[in-house]
């Protein structure tokens, strides 16, 4: 287990602060009140192993993939199987399957298939809790669309949660993407939403949990 490299900048100062603290802790309240100095040092460490925790970056290789295989691009639970209308980039009808990632989830984010991405946009918007149905279009977000071989698009939209504060993606529309490749990353408690033809054979169920890069979450027609 790695530590993401988004989450290193943040630890590393974290870390320095949390030291400081239980250093102060130690020398000003411990002869005065050892409890009180034992308690502050324990939750400063406990923030930092939470955070520690947040930004583990497991290693995970999906093997036998298939053209037309749809692999679950993030850890979470599923909260929505539906048809939709796509109205950003779409602009059609599309089975949607959203994830939603609790602040204890891995929160890196995993290309759903093999393809050529051929759209990226991120939208600021608000920052409503990431189970609601109106995140989706409302809440500050990022979408990517991939082209796979057989020239299905496939739309993935990381949204933004009531912690989350920043999305970070990695995709450029050209660049040539496979399930083993991390697209992104999001920071406290946010959601995946994946939009696709209505025909997939989708193969999850409503509040599965589900694995990123592991759990397969359709497949398609063609």
């Amino acid at each position: 287990m790695t530590i993401h490299k988004e989450g290193k900048g943040i630890l590393m100062t974290l870390f320095v602060v949390v030291a400081v603290v239980s250093l102060v802790a130690y020398k000003c309240l411990y002869e005065q009140s050892p409890l009180t100095a034992k308690v502050i040092i324990c939750l400063s460490w406990c923030v930092f192993l939470f955070f520690l925790n947040f930004f583990r970056n497991p290693k995970r290789v999906f093997e036998g993939f298939e053209d037309g295989m749809i692999v679950a691009p993030a850890d979470g639970t599923v909260v929505v199987i539906e048809p939709t209308e796509e109205q950003e980039y779409l602009k059609e009808k599309r089975i949607q399957v959203s994830i939603f990632m609790s602040v204890f989830n891995v929160h890196a984010n995993w290309y759903p298939t093999k393809g050529k991405v051929v759209y990226y946009t991120h939208n600021n918007g608000r920052f409503m809790a990431a189970n609601l149905p109106k995140s989706s279009t409302e809440n500050e977000r990022s979408t990517v669309v991939i082209e796979t071989p057989n020239k299905t698009k496939i739309l993935m939209r990381q949204i933004a949660g009531a912690l989350a504060r920043r999305i970070v993606t990695y995709s450029r529309e050209g660049h040539e993407c496979g399930v083993n490749e991390q697209m992104g990353f999001i920071k406290f408690g946010s959601r995946v939403d994946l939009f696709l033809p209505m025909d997939a054979d989708v193969k999850v169920k409503m509040k599965q949990a589900v694995v990123g890069n592991k759990t397969i979450i359709a497949k398609l027609k063609n």
